[in-house]
């Protein structure tokens, strides 16, 4: 259990077992049934917005002359070996 801070009153059983029955009682402090819980839903999404095509990771075996040549030209060449790749193929 962690360290409490300084001031902090634990409530007593009885004291728990009272603030459990107010709560119980109040018409506005209904709990949810387990259908409103699995009904529920985050109403603000975190992070970046999903992409409309994603990625998707694989795994390719390059002759090490060929991946040092990629390499060499710097920082984003798996994204050049992709827009390579789609001008080849006609995508």
């Amino acid at each position: 259990m962690p360290k409490l801070k300084s001031g902090t009153v634990i409530p007593t059983v009885a004291d728990d077992k009272a603030i459990t029955a107010a709560a119980h009682r109040d018409p506005d402090a209904k709990p949810l049934t387990d259908a409103q819980w699995k009904a529920a839903a985050p109403t603000v999404r975190r992070g970046r917005p999903p992409k409309p095509a994603v990625k998707q990771a694989v795994k390719l075996r390059l002759d090490p002359d060929v991946l040092a040549v990629l390499r060499a030209t710097g920082p984003g060449w798996q994204t050049r070996v992709n827009q390579m790749l789609r001008e080849r193929f006609a995508l």
